[in-house]
């Protein structure tokens, strides 16, 4: 029986520019970098020496390296993922990323497969920029889920210093302080730009849209409303960090509840594709009574367009929108 390795080939080359792209970021960065560690950046900046003033220009310049970006070629379509997941890499080097591990790609499919030149370059081409985007989403998504979590307890710890007689930018630096990262940095650098007489509600709303969390939102509000008409902030605040781990607490049940119709949905949609993989691997000439057939390519298409729709028709009915 005559084995075909091709699509396990494909599969390893994937496999291979998500590790290239996680190992040159830890190469180039390292520990020098980390926005979702146990230590507070931000804290750890200024335990080396560096002034707040040095630390928060640092800090503002690496949060606007992807901001309004969208007039780079393909880049637009990854900004807001970038900015999200706050990556180092710039622009530019995550464009010649792309370029770079889609050559990779290329030649590592002609010393591996004797799929066509067109066939290679296509695939070499998708697998380099499809690497780059999912990194970056998964890294997007990993420091979202990480903030979300941590703000109720860090709108806990403003509460507590606001019943003791602090002002509301000495709790927020409090909380900064106590809170590892990614939350604590960004919320130290938002306390220093009020303590530089930025405005609360507005510091905190840019934060909000930056990261796209309605909490952050919610909390922007309150901050600005007490400001303008007075208040107990300490009491808006409690009811706020209520609603947002009864919120959190909600999702992550639904989550669970619709877990088992997320991962049927993508086995369903998986499996057809799995099954070629397997009868490529173990019978590589299975499809060749009918690949000459006029129907064949049309009904592939439609085939692959139903497995499409299947999986965003099963994402959207799983997806629970804040």
């Amino acid at each position: 029986m005559e084995l075909s390795l091709s699509p396990l080939i494909y599969i390893a080359i994937f496999g291979s520019v998500l590790l290239v792209i996680q190992g040159l970021y830890l190469l180039l960065y390292g520990k020098s970098i980390q926005h979702d560690s146990k230590l507070n950046r931000r804290l750890e900046l200024m335990s080396k020496g560096k002034s707040k003033t040095d630390v928060i220009e640092q800090l503002r310049k690496e949060r606007s390296v992807h901001v309004k970006r969208d007039m780079i070629p393909l880049y637009g379509l990854l900004s807001d993922r970038a900015q999200k997941a706050n990556i180092a890499f710039t622009p530019k080097t995550l464009l010649m990323l792309m370029g770079g591990l889609g050559l990779f790609s290329f030649v590592m499919l002609t010393l591996g497969t004797s799929a066509p030149l067109p066939v290679r370059l296509v695939i070499g081409i998708a697998m380099g920029v499809g690497g780059v985007f999912f990194w970056v989403s998964s890294k997007a998504k990993k420091r979202i889920s990480a903030i979300e979590e941590q703000l109720a307890e860090a709108v806990d710890l403003m509460v507590r210093s606001l019943r003791v007689g602090h002002p509301f930018s000495a709790a927020l630096a409090i909380a900064a302080d106590e809170i590892a990262d990614p939350l604590g940095t960004e919320l130290g650098l938002i306390a220093d730009e009020i303590a530089y007489g930025r405005d609360a509600g507005e510091a905190l709303a840019e934060f909000g849209n930056r990261v796209g969390l309605p909490d952050i939102g919610f909390l922007a509000v309150a901050v600005s409303i007490q400001q303008k008409s007075g208040g107990n902030l300490a009491e808006i605040l409690n009811g706020l960090s209520k609603v947002i781990r009864a919120r959190f607490k909600l999702f992550r049940r639904v989550r669970a509840i619709t877990a088992e119709a997320k991962w049927s949905g993508m086995f369903l949609s998986g499996f057809p594709i799995l099954a070629m993989v397997m009868i490529q691997i173990i019978k590589p000439d299975y499809y060749d009574p009918v690949k000459g057939t006029p129907l064949y390519i049309p009904l592939a298409i439609v085939v692959g367009l139903f497995l499409v729709v299947n999986v965003l028709y099963m994402r959207k009915m799983t997806d629970i929108k804040a």
